[in-house]
């Protein structure tokens, strides 16, 4: 835990900015037994950045063996990480990856040119019922990038840089920010950070990053004289100097942006590329279930069942 000056520099409000670039309200889906609300991809903003899919998981509770129970699927092009608040989540994946999901921890999974994983919470210990809220998000991967061997670290919450100043705690999950480096090593330039504000707490957003956003997750803040919600993503123009201010009952808020990519992303279902062909060829790959010889292998200890390619 530190103190950072940089989250109480100078914070221009109200005629010092300019107007937000894009406002980006989620949408919620019932997936049964707990909601998500997705803010990317969306119809005025693919990507900010490289995050390209940002949906938030929850606030839940999942009775004992009533949890999330997502079967081994497969990724190409993007980096996956599930940040969680509250609850946990079982990670397999086909590098031989087995372990648990806590809240506050980094699990940065890089599918490259193929992965497999599933996310289940299936803890046969579990006997009460347990509060889940978190965040996933994929990040899509530079043309270089695309070609290379899938790749897994984790990083415990303890690792991530941990800053502090009058009424605002930042941590730190990915890339640099405020001085700092988040621990995983990233792609391309980017910062993801999980802040929490007091009422009436203020803290500028780095200024050393191409594009950057804001989702509110709980509470509310003010930008520019504007007051934005739960569920509400912002995106602003490079170069403007932004403060955010937290609403009245504070605000937990995920800041995210970074480099943009050299050019526009297709995704389909769990596969982000630059070309569709590559998307093509990752379809029949999986359509074929050759998980002995083909692209594609299952999760050690998670191979019995699997998502198969949905019809379109």
């Amino acid at each position: 835990m530190s103190w950072n000056p940089a989250l109480d520099a100078h914070c221009p409000t109200g005629d010092e900015i300019d107007a937000i670039d894009t406002v980006i309200v989620s949408r919620a889906r019932d997936l049964g037994n707990f909601e998500v609300r997705r803010a990317l991809p969306a119809p005025k903003r693919q990507m900010v950045g490289p995050f390209i899919f940002f949906d938030q998981m929850g606030p839940a509770e999942f009775l004992p063996t009533r949890g999330m129970d997502v079967r081994p699927h497969p990724h190409i092009g993007l980096a996956t990480i599930s940040y969680l608040y509250r609850g946990r989540m079982h990670h397999r994946d086909s590098l031989g990856t087995d372990g648990w999901i806590e809240p506050g921890a980094v699990n940065w999974m890089v599918a490259g040119q193929g992965i497999t994983h599933s996310e289940r919470t299936d803890d046969e210990t579990q006997v009460d019922p347990m509060p889940f809220f978190g965040i996933q998000t994929w990040v899509a991967l530079p043309k270089g990038h695309e070609d290379n061997p899938a790749t897994f670290e984790h990083a415990p919450k303890e690792a991530l840089p941990f800053m502090e100043a009058e009424g605002k705690e930042v941590r730190l999950i990915l890339g640099n920010a405020y001085g700092e480096r988040a621990p995983v090593s990233t792609p391309s330039e980017m910062f993801y950070a999980d802040a929490v504000l007091q009422p009436g707490a203020q803290i500028p957003l780095p200024d050393n990053h191409e594009d950057r956003g804001v989702y509110v997750v709980e509470g509310s803040v003010e930008v520019a004289g504007q007051t934005f919600d739960i569920g509400q993503m912002m995106t602003f123009r490079p170069g403007d100097a932004i403060s955010l201010k937290a609403g009245p009952k504070g605000a937990r808020l995920m800041l995210l942006g970074g480099e943009t990519l050299e050019g526009p992303r297709y995704i389909w279902w769990n596969f982000v590329a630059s070309s569709k062909e590559r998307i093509e060829e990752a379809k029949e790959a999986w359509r074929k279930e050759d998980w002995a010889n083909g692209r594609f292998q299952l999760p050690p200890g998670d191979d019995q069942e699997f998502i198969p390619l949905p019809p379109k």
